[in-house]
């Protein structure tokens, strides 16, 4: 294959993919513009509904699936809306947005990425679980650790609490003596057990060494 047909090849691909992304987003368009809306979430907040489409909710999530399902003894939800307690509207929209497109700007991402992933695990969005996972897991730092290893035992995210756990232990000073730990541990007492554990390994191992 010469350059030139590499070339060619290589656009056709581009402008195939766009092609099937520009496909695949109707649903987005569909949500945007409110074209055939059949259902509204509403957030824990006094805030007006959110409309949405009972299909692609069925679609990404086998409970709203289930919530949704009038067959048998099973009700479709009043009034043909669901209330998402635990969300607030900003949070709502964000957790709507992912689940027609399957992202999210970056910095809503980073604000609302605990809330998102209580809500994914309550709903079992894999696909956002993970999103959300792989976001926490690249933006750990010292400032977050305590957070992201609280959600990730509450999501059972077993790699990030892993890499959580590990890495406040490598940073225990600057977390451990924080105002921030004390509030943390009275929370999440036996998160404080674990952390205290892996740091008694982690020294013990460094003896060894």
């Amino acid at each position: 294959m010469n350059v030139s047909t590499w070339v060619l090849d290589m656009k056709d691909s581009s402008e195939e993919l766009d092609e099937k992304i520009k496909f695949v987003s109707g649903f987005v368009v569909a949500f945007r513009d409110q074209i055939h809306t059949d259902i509204q979430l509403r957030s824990g907040e006094n805030r007006p509904p959110i409309p949405a489409h009972r299909a692609l909710l069925a679609i990404r999530s086998e409970i709203f699936s289930n919530m949704l399902d009038s067959d048998g003894c099973k009700a479709p939800p009043s009034d043909d809306t669901i209330t998402l307690p635990e969300l607030n509207h900003e949070e709502l929209e964000c957790f709507l947005e992912l689940l027609y497109s399957g992202d999210l700007a970056e910095e809503r991402m980073s604000k609302h990425v605990y809330s998102l992933s209580l809500a994914a695990d309550k709903y079992g969005v894999s696909f956002l679980q993970k999103l959300c996972e792989r976001h926490m897991l690249k933006s750990l730092s010292s400032s977050n650790a305590l957070d992201v290893l609280e959600v990730a035992d509450t999501c059972s995210f077993l790699l990030l609490k892993e890499n959580a756990l590990n890495y406040i232990v490598k940073n225990m000073k600057e977390i451990v003596f924080s105002a921030k730990y004390d509030t943390f541990a009275l929370k999440n007492p036996h998160l404080s057990v674990q952390i205290t554990r892996a740091s008694l390994m982690d020294a013990r191992r460094n003896c060894v060494g």
